[in-house]
């Protein structure tokens, strides 16, 4: 298990030198740039070989590609040819740890092979679909059709929120108001005692009164609650007795306010762009899995399947993913590690 970890840990590093690679070709201070106002180096400088292991070869340029993809703050610590030669010593022991996995023949390992899998995988659905979905690709005609069709949520009218107590008869309701305008219903506590002490509605009783927002057009409640919840102006003015019709008299205490909040279609388009961005990527990958999946020969032996076993007796959910972590037994550096230098970052593959 040893051995496997070993090759597990450099397919890691390799999958994320690859990944590395890619992102800095485009990014200034990448492997082709050289150092600031220096004359480009020659493709032959660039194949000139540094080490060379068995059969492997670490030329100035792959060097220069590995050092120059870390951040600016370590690359200004491999300046002098001391520290140069402390991470090219790293760049050896990766690759004399690689060809000691192979030998072994850890390469053919089932958990390395899914490892490997993994990896292509990614690289993969990179390749396919990196620069086919992207969010330049969302057209200027979806966007403004997700904005019209989901208008709710950018032009937004003014809201309240209110507290109610919820009584029966009109008697009941005005000698209750003087409660309620009182000092027992001064904060929200005392009202929400009101609430359970006199309310009638079992609903909103549980909720200690509370309406929740809504604006004037709600037909959730009666329209004579929503005009009077309107017309407190202050939070925690409280209503006169309102009749609402049906033999229901209400008290009101206004508990908050929204203003009326619009975002117009050009301030919504970057959200707008990002969602359908995602939502067109997830698509486009659904549908790439599902060719490939017409295409191949499936066959699911499902009374097999019902035999598997899986044993619970021990199994505790940590949320942490079951991928092996990429470091060596023993605290072997995987490559290019050199030891560290004050502050705990490290260049990495």
């Amino acid at each position: 298990m040893r051995n496997t970890a070993v090759i597990l840990c450099a397919v890691l590093a390799l999958a994320s030198c690859q990944k590395r690679e890619e992102s800095s070709r485009d990014r200034p201070g990448g492997p082709s740039k050289g150092a600031p106002n220096s004359p480009p180096q020659s493709a032959e400088e660039m194949k000139a070989p540094l080490a060379k292991i068995d059969d492997v070869t670490i030329t100035i340029g792959e060097f220069e590609e590995r050092i120059n993809r870390q951040s600016p703050y370590i690359r200004a610590r491999y300046t002098s040819l001391e520290q140069k030669k402390e991470f090219l010593d790293s760049l050896v022991k990766f690759e004399i740890l690689a060809k000691e996995a192979y030998r072994r023949g850890l390469d053919k390992d089932p958990e390395v092979v899914r490892t490997m899998k993994q990896v292509m995988i990614q690289k993969l659905m990179r390749d396919e679909f990196d620069s086919k979905v992207t969010a330049d690709t969302v057209k200027d005609a979806d966007m403004q059709a997700y904005y019209q069709a989901n208008l709710a949520e950018y032009v937004k009218p003014e809201e309240v929120r209110a507290s109610a107590i919820i009584l029966k008869n009109k008697a009941q309701a005005d000698r209750v108001l003087l409660e309620a305008k009182g000092d027992a219903g001064k904060t929200n506590k005392g009202f929400r005692d009101l609430v359970t002490k006199y309310s009638g509605d079992e609903e909103t009783k549980l909720r200690g009164g509370d309406l929740r927002y809504f604006d004037m057009t709600t037909k959730e409640l009666p329209a004579p609650v929503v005009k009077a919840a309107f017309a407190l102006v202050n939070t925690g003015d409280v209503s006169g007795v309102v009749d609402a019709g049906a033999g229901q008299f209400y008290i009101l205490k206004q508990t908050g306010r929204r203003k009326a909040a619009t975002k117009s279609f050009d301030e919504a388009k970057p959200q707008i762009r990002n969602k359908l961005f995602r939502e067109q990527r997830m698509q486009a990958q659904k549908d790439f899995v599902e060719g490939l999946r017409q295409q191949a020969k499936i066959e699911i032996n499902e009374p097999n399947l019902a035999k598997v076993r899986i044993d619970t007796s021990s199994a505790v959910d940590t949320g942490k993913d079951l991928t092996p972590t990429p470091s060596v037994p023993g605290g072997t550096p995987l490559a290019p590690a050199p030891p560290p230098l004050g502050s705990g970052e490290q260049p990495i593959p």
